[in-house]
């Protein structure tokens, strides 16, 4: 068998390992080449040594090739693993704290809203360049499987510009699954489940037990649910006004609609601030410097640990190893995928980047025709796409017009900010983000100018928010770690 597998971002621990786990928990992987790439070779080292020691314990003739030569790492692959996040921590605060100081109160800030939005610009540079290297040195048709978000943004721009076929991943909708069988009290797995939408603003618009439909039980459960009802409230509010519930976290959900977090006294109605992703105020950014500072401090603690099982006992949800077990072994897999619509949600764009119930066999990745969504539930996600398709072209093209209407027209960014304060708001992100965006060179330039003039709007500096919470220390976050083992 000649096969090869690349993952690019592989200096991501936690998450390589993860997918890793997976890929070789199939043993028709066992005799296949693997790199991992990644611009950070201390983190790259860290990840090669932990999945190398993984594969040794169980016996797996693989050797990991690591490389921050991305182009050799594609070299022939036929599957290219992407979950990069390009600007890193760094960039991320930016996406965070400068549309704060314009009252945009985000929680996680990665897949639409100003701080999506500009994460785009970022992520499309860097994955059109990709897609470049894939086209000239991998296999002939490889196939990209992408995990970066935005999701949709992404994915859009790699299979419309860059001439590779590209899937998007996500487990949001894993997620919600195991939620609507626990409020149901059915083990998920007697459940027939559809959802479908775009990423991060998919819909379960059916659910059924051995043929029946218990879509309007699910409303109930959630209410009755102790902890649910406390933690989910924009998406239990959502499921009120539009019939269906939705696939992505209270946070995520909540920065993707005009109407939760635009007003700062409200904003803890619908939150709950138990848990990051319950939507508090630059919840996932403090969450990745909490573990990114754990990472450096304890990765000593990490290597002592028992190596991973690839028994098939450590496998977990994912979907990018059950896809890439179906296409090479013929085995029929169904999962919840983002792909090019055409066609297949009737009442959305068909450009569009839509997350559906798709088939995996050895012939390829098959898509069905949904058909319409509920009305309501498809003008949520049209208002969206419009927001992407705006951001893909701004970010292919380095149109710096497009860009800031892309921001003008997002829902929350345009329930806070007048046009004034976007246009500024953009040009602040623009000069703040400037290493990380070649295709806009001469509008950062421009961004300068208008920001030394005597015009400047004022912004609420310092601002931090109407749900911040404290960074945990290290310590604290090890007794996390360690306290999860232990329930595990």
């Amino acid at each position: 068998m000649s096969l090869k597998i690349a993952m690019i971002g592989a200096g991501s621990l936690v998450f390589a390992r993860t997918l890793f786990t997976d890929i070789m928990s199939v043993p028709y992987f066992h005799n296949a080449e693997v790199a991992f790439t990644d611009i950070n070779a201390d983190n790259l080292e860290k990840t090669r040594a932990l999945c190398q020691r993984d594969l040794d314990a169980n016996g797996i003739p693989v050797t990991i090739l690591a490389t921050t030569d991305r182009r050799e790492a594609f070299r022939k692959a036929r599957y290219i693993i992407n979950c990069v996040r390009v600007g890193g921590l760094e960039a991320f605060e930016t996406d965070i704290e400068i549309p704060l100081k314009y009252g945009v109160d985000q929680c996680v800030g990665d897949t639409l809203c100003a701080g999506g939005i500009m994460y785009g610009q970022r992520v499309i540079a860097a994955m059109l360049d990709f897609c470049k290297d894939i086209r000239e040195v991998s296999e002939p048709g490889a196939v990209m499987l992408n995990y970066s978000n935005p999701n949709a943004m992404a994915t859009w721009a790699c299979n419309k510009y860059g001439g590779v076929r590209t899937i998007g991943l996500c487990h949001g909708e894993i997620h919600g699954e195991m939620q609507i069988a626990e409020v149901l009290g059915i083990p998920r797995e007697e459940l027939d489940i559809i959802c479908a939408g775009i990423n991060h603003q998919t819909w379960y618009i059916s659910v059924k037990h051995k043929g029946k439909e218990l879509r309007d039980q699910i409303l109930p459960g959630f209410l009755r649910h102790e902890k649910f009802r406390e933690e989910e409230k924009v998406r239990i509010d959502m499921l009120k006004r539009f019939g269906c519930y939705s696939t992505e976290s209270n946070g995520h959900l909540s920065e993707y609609v005009a109407w939760y977090r635009k007003r700062p006294d409200e904003i803890k109605d619908w939150i709950h601030l138990g848990n990051w992703i319950n939507g508090e105020t630059g919840g996932y950014l403090r969450q990745s410097r909490e573990e990114r500072n754990w990472f450096e401090t304890d990765y000593p603690k990490i290597l002592e640990e028992e190596p991973k099982k690839l028994d098939g006992s450590q496998r977990g949800k994912e979907h990018c190893s059950y896809i890439m077990e179906s296409l090479e072994t013929g085995t029929i897999y169904r999962g919840h995928l983002n792909v090019m619509n055409e066609g297949c949600i009737t009442n959305l764009s068909d450009e569009s980047v839509v997350e559906v119930p798709c088939y995996v066999d050895g012939s390829g990745i098959h898509v069905p025709k949904v058909g319409d969504l509920p009305l309501g539930c498809a003008a949520v996600c049209a208002q969206s796409i419009w927001v992407q398709k705006l951001a893909v072209e701004a970010a292919v093209h380095g149109d710096v017009n497009l860009l800031k209407q892309a921001a003008l027209l997002d829902p929350l960014t345009g329930a806070v900010c007048n046009p004034p304060e976007v246009w500024q708001m953009i040009d602040e992100m623009l000069v703040a983000q400037e290493q990380w965006l070649p295709q806009y060179r001469e509008a950062v330039k421009q961004a300068k100018e208008n920001l030394a003039g005597e015009k400047r709007i004022p912004t609420k500096d310092g601002y931090q928010g109407a749900a911040r919470m404290p960074e945990k220390t290290v310590q604290e976050v090890a007794a996390e770690h360690e306290a999860r083992k232990i329930t595990v």
